[in-house]
């Protein structure tokens, strides 16, 4: 059970993260794994494993981490080819659906699943709710940039949206930055074809100018392109998810393509081998920064309660990280945060929105 509660969220210093435990394309074994890494991190927070009991308690064996994992069971799973409509009317029994649901009854902090995400949406969304005063859900991931880490958002869940939309992104992208990356003042900006304030579709300029305004308190620092994700411009990009999930995808595979080109050049003769053996420290921090692990673990925003969604084919290292971010969110209160920050900024938005309509 939840140990503290604030505004009907849980606020606690002993998170329960409840993991669906078959979701992945090597589940079981990578969510054990990856719930094992995170217990040395965090071993005060309690883990529970949803799925198939018997597979579970052969693949957890006998370790040390064992008395901070409890086992529900599940009898079935959501496959990665199943549509979110097929899933909600039949999956009532699987481990996504029961692992959000401990999350809808309090009796967890936060969900996290590797598995299919149309039905991590939809599930999550129909037992946790929308928060209120939120229109749409986003999924907010990070990247790697020059200065560190960024934060995208809506990275797939809406594929059109209008200024509303993109306004509440923001506020809630920032109280996420801040809680997962611990900065006070998360710069954000709005993704568009240029910088120039007369670019883009109307709703973005309409959006843009909501998000200048002083009584939102947003450290908006304005439009930004693509180039500007990678560079770290903003800590904050926010797109609608069309957008976002074209971007996020390109960047994976142009990181692909630069770390097949590396391994390519330095196996080309005898001489390029050497110097791979010389720069070997180096092209480790390049690895580091561009692994996609280091970043696993998108956020459900939007919704009265935490879900993370870690990628399907992660492996322990990668699972988690995506437990990682579920702890930061709850242990440093981004749910009544953000609430509160929905709550104040709507009315403010109205206001803003009619002296453009006037």
């Amino acid at each position: 059970m939840c140990s503290g509660q604030e505004k009907g969220f849980c606020v606690t210093n002993h998170p329960i993260i409840s993991l669906d435990a078959m979701g992945g394309d090597d589940a079981p074994e990578i969510v054990i794994q990856g719930a094992e890494l995170a217990l040395r991190q965090y071993p005060r927070m309690k883990l529970v494993l949803v799925g198939d009991e018997q597979r579970l308690k052969k693949a957890l064996g006998q370790t040390a981490f064992a008395r901070s994992i409890d086992i529900i069971h599940a009898d079935d799973m959501v496959m990665p080819e199943d549509k979110p409509s097929q899933a909600l009317r039949n999956g009532k029994n699987t481990s996504m659906w029961q692992a959000i649901k401990l999350v809808a009854d309090k009796q967890a902090d936060a969900v996290v699943s590797a598995g299919n995400t149309g039905a991590l949406m939809a599930m999550s969304k129909l037992q946790l709710r929308m928060m209120e005063g939120v229109t749409r859900p986003a999924i907010a991931g990070f990247f790697p940039t020059i200065s560190g880490s960024g934060c995208m958002l809506d990275m797939g869940a809406n594929i059109e949206c209008n200024e509303d939309n993109l306004v509440q992104f923001a506020i809630m992208g920032s109280a996420f930055v801040r809680s997962v990356l611990n900065r006070e003042q998360p710069t954000i900006g709005l993704l568009n074809v240029g910088a120039e304030e007369q670019k883009g579709f109307d709703y973005l300029r309409v959006a843009a100018q909501i998000l200048s305004s002083d009584k939102l308190g947003l450290n908006y620092a304005g439009f930004v392109e693509g180039s500007d994700i990678g560079n770290g411009t903003v800590d904050v990009v926010v797109t609608d998810g069309f957008t976002g999930n074209v971007a996020l995808k390109t960047a994976e595979g142009i990181a692909d393509l630069f770390q097949h080109s590396l391994k390519t050049s330095f196996s080309q003769t005898l001489l390029s081998k050497l110097a791979y053996l010389a720069a070997r420290p180096q092209l480790r921090r390049v690895r580091s920064l561009l692994d996609p692990r280091a970043h696993n673990g998108a956020v459900l925003l939007g919704l009265n309660g935490i879900s993370v969604k870690s990628h399907g084919g992660t492996d322990g290292f990668g699972f988690a990280n995506a437990i990682h971010v579920a702890v930061e969110m709850i242990e440093h209160g981004f749910m009544p945060e953000v609430s509160q920050t929905i709550a104040e900024a709507n009315p403010i938005l109205e206001q803003e929105k009619g002296k453009g309509d006037e």
